[in-house]
């Protein structure tokens, strides 16, 4: 009877499904790491564009606190001009509110655009997840057709060996049979 033979371990199905399988789990870690990377990266992106906002505020106030400074410097040293300071100062007052309003519905404006970044980032994020989702499932499925016909391909080799196994049991009967025979004419 022959031996069967033997396979080495790149060979054996069950050595390529656990490499397989361990790629899968290095592909799902990196895929992870980079997720959480996108994630820390949008959020420090809002951070630097709130940082932002606040520093423009403060400017703001400055400029106004500046302003002020100067219209009462100019209110205690002209006051011989009092109506035309008074003037003055309604005039710069209208320019500072329109000015005011000018950068309040530009910091709106700047507030829409980052929140639509945000959600833009979100969606983009989302879909990843949704493609990342499908390529594990599409691979999860590839690794249950491949397992499926590992198995189907083994129980034929089980099936083959019973066959020959079978065959070589009959030839061993034969080959008995006819020494018997053969012995037992020699002896008659």
């Amino acid at each position: 009877m022959a031996e069967p033979s033997h396979l080495n371990d790149k060979e054996d199905p069950h050595f390529a499904a656990d490499a397989e399988v361990r790629n899968l789990k290095q592909t799902i870690a990196m895929l992870r790491h980079e997720l959480a990377r996108t994630r820390l990266d949008m959020e420090q992106a809002i951070l630097r564009a709130d940082c932002a906002a606040g520093a423009e505020a403060v400017q703001l106030k400055a400029a106004i606190g500046a302003l002020r400074a100067e219209l009462e410097e100019s209110h205690a040293s002209r006051a011989k001009a009092v109506q035309q300071a008074y003037a003055a100062c309604e005039d710069e007052s209208r320019q500072l509110k329109a000015t005011i309003a000018t950068l309040r519905e530009r910091l709106e404006a700047a507030q829409i655009d980052k929140d639509q970044s945000i959600a833009q980032a979100l969606a983009g994020a989302q879909s990843e997840i949704a493609q990342l989702h499908g390529t594990i499932a599409a691979l999860r499925e590839s690794l249950e057709r491949s397992g499926i016909a590992r198995e189907e391909a083994l129980a034929a080799l089980r099936a083959q060996h019973q066959a020959q196994v079978g065959q070589l049991q009959a030839t061993i009967r034969a080959l008995r049979d006819q020494i018997q025979s053969a012995s037992s004419g020699r002896t008659m």
